[in-house]
């Protein structure tokens, strides 16, 4: 008779998607961890027999890409390399009903907040004493922390409040607990995350809460770095800025989506919001926190844009300079306000469109990573590649902005500090030399 060898469960997470979805990734590995259960991130040795697909549902393009990974998963199940494959995430919440006909295969799947019941089909236990304990995906030295789910705006294009729900606001303790435990892990940067960074305490403090946050957190002795990102300008809290220039190792960089400049799309866009107001706000920003790095992410091809929309949008970017710019095509997203307009821009016109809107920004990031040269950053080192240390200064956030090509002739540790003196611009990366090592070097 023949018997069925008992092999220990090994679980591996794929994550899709944005860097909320990462730290969700992540919790559930500590999760695992701490029942015992083997687990591990992104693994492509195959070693492990069950794979948790952690998906992301925002645009087209994330959607496909999610499908595929699944199918890809479901395909080495049925091959015999696999014995489960569970979804879970955004894509899982969103259109749980029509992929569960469509890839029956797939063992079971979870919606963004169902943590606990997956962990059940994983025979694990929810352990709530593990509250911001997680098995970091990102080197050791930084990680994000999420103060907050889901979102009460009402963007037009905006599908997050049907994935991730109604705006919940994490407990300032447990945000502070977390990143007592990141920073005893090795972490010495945060990046703050939420879908909306301003909307923090309302609805469990009756107040906006992100200043007496960031003071905490800047309390939390061990962290160089905090930095904010997805922070709306409608309605936005001056008074946040005064912690920002006060505390030193709050960096002196937010990530601040306007979507567009032009009335017209963001009255379509329901920004509530004005370009001349989110001019003011530009202002007032840069005359409370002077030398800020304003970083905005972009829609280009929003139904009924036109020309005259674009080229607002240019002349707006060449008025306020912002330091970063990131920018989407639009994508006609169902049960969306938008979805009832009419998608009447083509797609090659989207491309067109922010190529253009790139074009202007390229020129702008060239002539203001020139105005560094000479000038001494503090800098951390993040990697070695090529035989080269790459790292980035307080005004660059991890994969989305610069990166500073670090020339040294001593060896250098992944994670620290050095004071870099910039000899080289590039449109979006800098060079420059070390000339002092930091303390924790």
């Amino acid at each position: 008779m023949k018997t069925k060898s008992i092999r220990r469960d090994q679980v591996n997470i794929i994550t899709l998607g944005c860097s909320k979805n990462m730290v969700d990734s992540e919790v559930l590995s500590g999760q695992l961890r701490a029942n015992g259960i083997d687990v591990s991130h992104e693994n492509t040795k195959r070693g492990n027999n069950i794979v948790v697909v952690n998906t992301c549902g925002f645009i087209d393009k994330a959607r496909e890409e999610s499908v595929n990974t699944i199918l890809e998963q479901v395909a080495l199940k049925k091959e015999g390399s696999l014995d489960k494959v569970f979804v879970t995430g955004c894509l899982s919440q969103r259109y749980r009903d029509d992929l569960e006909k469509e890839i029956p295969e797939v063992d079971a799947w979870y919606g963004t907040m169902e943590m606990p019941l997956l962990l059940k089909k994983l025979n694990a236990d929810y352990k709530a004493e593990l509250l911001g304990e997680r098995l970091l995906s990102t080197p050791q030295h930084y990680a994000y922390l999420k103060i907050s789910e889901g979102c009460n705006r009402t963007c037009a294009f905006c599908a997050i409040p049907l994935m991730r729900g109604v705006h919940v606001s994490k407990p300032i303790e447990s945000i502070v607990r977390e990143a007592e435990n990141l920073v005893r892990m090795g972490v010495k940067e945060v990046m703050l995350i939420a879908q909306e960074l301003t909307y923090y305490g309302l609805d469990i403090y009756k107040k906006r809460m992100l200043p007496d946050l960031l003071n905490r957190l800047a309390d939390v002795r061990g962290l160089e770095w905090i930095r904010l990102h997805y922070a709306y300008p409608s309605k936005f809290p001056l008074e946040i800025l005064d912690v920002v220039r006060e505390r030193e190792n709050i960096c002196k960089y937010l990530d601040m989506p306007l979507q567009h400049a032009s009335d017209a799309m963001l009255k379509a866009m329901k920004r509530q919001i004005t370009r001349s107001e989110m001019t003011d706000l530009i202002h007032a920003i840069r005359e409370k926190v002077p030398g800020i790095c304003l970083r905005t992410t972009l829609i280009a091809g929003f139904p009924g844009e036109q020309d005259r929309d674009v080229e607002e949008l240019k002349q707006f970017l060449q008025e306020h300079r912002f330091d970063r710019v990131g920018i989407f095509t639009y994508s006609h997203e169902e049960g969306t306000s938008a979805f009832d307009l009419v998608d009447n821009v083509p797609a090659e016109i989207k491309e067109e469109r922010a190529q253009e809107v790139m074009e202007v920004q390229q020129e702008i990031s060239f002539e203001k990573n020139q105005e560094k040269i000479g000038k001494v950053f503090k800098t951390i080192v993040d990697k070695k590649e090529s035989g080269r240390y790459l790292g980035r200064t307080e005004f660059d956030s991890v994969e989305v902005d610069n990166e500073v090509i670090i020339n040294t002739s001593s060896p250098l540790t992944i994670g620290s500090f050095v004071q870099v003196k910039m000899t080289k611009a590039f449109d979006f990366d800098l060079e420059g030399d070390v000339v002092k090592k930091q303390m924790n070097d």
